[in-house]
């Protein structure tokens, strides 16, 4: 039996407002075992005392992609497969040491990057997995480029292309097949493109991705696994269609209306928007290779970001937690709590990351919370992340320890 005892802990708990003074939390065996506002006893326990420091759950990401390593996300198809996957070691690397104890990979990671995890091969957050998002030819997915003949994008058992963070598959019976296939392979849930994009060559960002046939039927085949739609989507029309087709989260979702957001609410459906990397796109897009037709699309979303914050919240939608970044603009993963903050209180966009990141997963009772029974994702803090999420950012310095399923993978304190 592992056992750890933070002692005198300054307690974050994201049901509550206020921060509580004076609480200790006991780890076992990779869970949390207790939580009291008095002395805790464990003879064989590994004792930190953390006063003067907040101690918080482990933060989730909702919207990344480990294995995007590079802005134009066009060329990476053609890279070789191990140059992939090893550039997105570190990047798995760096979302934990920011905090980021669990991620929602909307498109790309596979099961065995997920077990390379999980059995401690490389270390990262823990991931929920998606697979290849899904997109129709010529959609947000599909990331070739203009020419005379389109090469196929089709999965095969004699090939792989670890570069590729989407599928294109068209008609009812081939996405039916894709959906299927993916989750054979692994995925958690499965990703759509239910409008058009930013990063992606050819098509305009006002679009619809998929007939409602083909979304219904996704729709269909997910729930028949017990799991759920995610879906790319920016305009108010492409939401409502999606959420009214049966997608469970609108992933980024801009250029909503008050009116749509209201839809969504009434269905119980979340958003994840993605603001830091309009942000990163904007200003070190063209540095790293972003094509220009992408380039141009950035300020449509960019500058709705922030007041779609601002609709969703008049409306009651809940928002999780998502970055969305691509390549070297991973590190900043953890801005989006400060661009955030400009419209919301950091008791809200801390929850994002947190609590409502958790109901999205269907993991309420085990993140998100130090409570008895929850997974032992554990932050240590220097600083009142509900005064000022400035603590938060950055690339870990102040957050001297994270621990994840009650290991501790960095320490910094001196116990």
């Amino acid at each position: 039996m592992t056992a750890v005892l933070f002692k005198n802990a300054t307690l974050l708990d994201p049901a509550n407002p206020e921060l509580q003074e004076g609480f200790h939390v006991l780890v076992e065996d990779g869970r949390v075992k207790e939580v009291s506002d008095r002395p805790l006893q464990a003879a064989s326990a590994q004792v930190i005392d953390v006063a003067g420091k907040t101690l918080m759950p482990g933060l989730i990401d909702l919207h990344a992609h480990v294995m995007a390593t590079q802005l134009n996300l066009s060329t990476q198809g053609v890279l070789p497969d191990a140059l992939v996957m090893m550039r997105a070691v570190p990047i798995m690397a760096g979302m934990l040491r920011r905090g980021f104890t669990t991620v929602r990979d909307a498109g790309g990671a596979g099961w065995g990057l997920k077990c390379a995890v999980e059995e401690g091969v490389v270390a990262g957050p823990r991931l929920f997995i998606s697979g290849h998002a899904l997109s129709q030819t010529g959609g947000h997915g599909d990331p070739r480029p203009r020419s005379d003949h389109l090469p196929s994008m089709e999965l095969c058992g004699c090939c792989f292309r670890a570069g590729y963070i989407g599928r294109v598959a068209d008609g009812v019976e081939d996405v039916r097949k894709a959906v299927r296939q993916e989750l054979q392979m692994g995925a958690d849930q499965i990703k759509i493109m239910a409008s058009g994009g930013v990063a992606s060559p050819t098509d305009p960002i006002a679009s619809f991705g998929y007939s409602e046939d083909e979304i219904r039927v996704i729709v269909e085949e997910a729930a028949g696994r017990q799991t759920y739609v995610m879906a790319h989507s920016y305009t108010a029309d492409a939401i409502e269609r999606a959420v009214r087709l049966g997608v469970r989260t609108i992933e980024h979702g801009n250029l909503v209306d008050e009116r749509v957001a209201a839809f969504m609410a009434q269905k119980g459906a979340y958003v994840v928007p993605t603001l830091v990397t309009y942000e990163a796109l904007a200003n070190e897009g063209a540095e790293y290779g972003l094509p220009p037709d992408s380039v141009a699309k950035i300020a449509t979303v960019r500058t709705a970001g922030l007041h779609s914050l601002e609709i969703y919240k008049h409306a009651g939608v809940k928002m999780g937690f998502g970055s969305d970044l691509l390549g070297p603009s991973q590190r900043l993963q953890s801005d989006e709590f400060r661009i955030r903050t400009q419209v919301l209180s950091p008791y809200e966009v801390i929850q994002s990351a947190t609590t409502i990141a958790a109901e999205v997963l269907r993991m309420e009772d085990r993140l998100g919370r130090l409570v008895p029974g929850a997974l032992a994702d554990v932050l240590v803090v220097d600083g009142n992340p509900y005064q000022d999420v400035a603590c938060l950012l950055g690339q870990g310095e102040r957050i001297p320890l994270v621990m994840k399923d009650g290991k501790i993978f960095h320490n910094e304190l001196r116990t």
